[in-house]
């Protein structure tokens, strides 16, 4: 009753203007204080709850589906297994996109890092452990993705953008478990996809056009498959720590088509830090093939992408889709001129840097072999480590406390001096808010 009577209240008022600018008085606070929830909730998350993650990634369970899963033999204690991806890579995104306000921490002071390859690694020892991180069971994860027999849910159509030498695609879908899913198809003119390929597995090359990586190096590689285990530190938001990811990536090569898959994979050769902050959950891979030119020739000189990522950096899921929708366009836009510089240097036969040159070391299948992958099923279509999680189990970092949403409403509606139905909105949005972790 006495929020109908002070709704009531406002309306009486003689002319449109009052009315309007009360129920701005109305907004403004609301937002306040959702904004305010939000930050809050997610600065104020106590140390416990990463400590508790960490001791059921401990538990022997888990240490025992980590050791029937791969044939790597470290074990790591501190391994997590919450989900992307992207922001993959988002500028997370495509594969790696999504433009994030500049961070003016010194990265000397925040980043303490391993040398760059492990020479205590004998060759043997490396390919045994290489080829576990990436392994045929990825091959058909990503063949069925590009063929969309992977069981999935349907993918929602987001975006369709162009310029005179690209054409940009993307969907999003969201699983039941799990972060949200992107796929993205960019056809490049005048490109090869062998070009490509080594672009996007150019490490040394890419930290001159992908202003989100501090830092890029290898741990160990497998000289007969091509498989590395590298390790990247990505710069975030002003208000949040940076993010480390430690990825096993891999090629397979069809005729002239690349299946490259990279991954998060657990590992011991860098230890876990408070910061930068670990994402264990990242996929993004792609499918790289010529396809003929939007010129209408016929001729093959264009190159397709198919992009699928996903990962979890510990930001509500909502929050980073709003990110990935508002950014997406702009951080692709930016790929472009670093793959037509990276082109003019290859051009010039400058010598092919390390992970260029790893990039060429591919596992060679038959187009037979990739439709019986494609048509086959398994126990299990595990990518990363757990996948399924219960509810129990989601990912750090994607909800937000009820508790401090709530807690931070109140004492905004109780410093305001603007009657009974100020009060009534602020807590009936901040408890609708709070709710968002449980749903999504």
């Amino acid at each position: 009753m006495a929020l109908a009577s002070a709704f009531l209240e406002i309306l009486r008022r003689p002319t449109i203007v009052e009315v309007l600018g009360e129920l701005m008085m109305f907004i403004t606070p609301l937002w306040i204080a959702v904004v305010v929830g939000v930050f809050v909730g997610w600065a104020w998350k106590p140390k416990w709850a990463n400590l508790v993650g960490r001791e059921l990634l401990d538990s022997p369970i888990t240490k025992q589906k980590e050791s029937s899963s791969s044939s790597s033999s470290s074990q790591s204690s501190s391994t997590c297994i919450g989900l992307i991806p992207g922001l993959s890579s988002l500028k997370f995104q495509l594969p790696s996109c999504i433009p994030w306000p500049a961070d003016e921490r010194n990265p000397k002071e925040a980043l303490s890092l391993p040398p760059t390859t492990n020479p205590d690694f004998s060759s043997s020892k490396i390919e045994r452990e290489s080829s576990g991180h990436v392994n045929n069971e990825d091959l058909r994860h990503i063949c069925q993705l590009v063929e969309e027999k992977d069981g999935g849910p349907a993918w929602i159509h987001m975006m369709d953008r162009s310029t005179p030498t690209m054409r940009y695609q993307a969907w999003r879908r969201d699983p039941e478990t799990g972060p949200p899913q992107y796929r993205s198809s960019t056809i490049y003119e005048d490109c090869t996809p062998e070009l490509l390929r080594d672009f996007f597995w150019d490490d040394e090359f890419r930290v001159k056009w992908d202003d989100m990586l501090v830092h890029a190096s290898t741990l160990e590689e497998c000289p007969t498959t091509g498989t590395m285990l590298v390790h990247w530190v990505r710069k975030f938001p002003f208000f949040c720590s940076d993010r480390e990811y430690l990825i096993g990536r891999r090629i397979w090569e069809a005729g002239r088509t690349y299946y490259c898959v990279t991954k998060g994979v657990p590992s011991s050769a860098v230890p876990r830090r408070d910061k930068p902050r670990r994402v264990d959950l990242y996929y993004s891979s792609w499918c790289i093939r010529a396809v003929e030119s939007k010129r209408g020739d016929g001729q093959l000189t264009a190159c397709e992408i198919l992009l699928y990522h996903h990962e979890d950096m510990g930001i509500p899921w909502e929050l980073a889709k709003l990110g990935v929708r508002q950014g997406m366009w702009g951080a692709v836009k930016k790929i472009e001129p670093g793959l037509r510089a990276y082109q003019k240097e290859r051009a010039s036969e400058v010598p092919l840097s390390r992970c260029a040159y790893m990039a060429q070391i591919n596992t060679k299948v038959s187009a037979d072999y990739l439709r019986s992958v494609e048509n086959s099923t398994g126990d299990s279509m595990v990518v990363e480590k757990s996948d399924k999680l219960d509810s129990s189990d989601k990912p750090e970092g994607k909800s937000i406390p009820k508790l401090l949403v709530v807690g931070g409403a109140i004492a905004l509606a109780c410093s305001l001096d603007r009657g009974l139905l100020t009060k009534a909105v602020i807590f009936g949005v901040a408890r609708r808010f709070a709710k968002i972790g449980r749903r999504f």
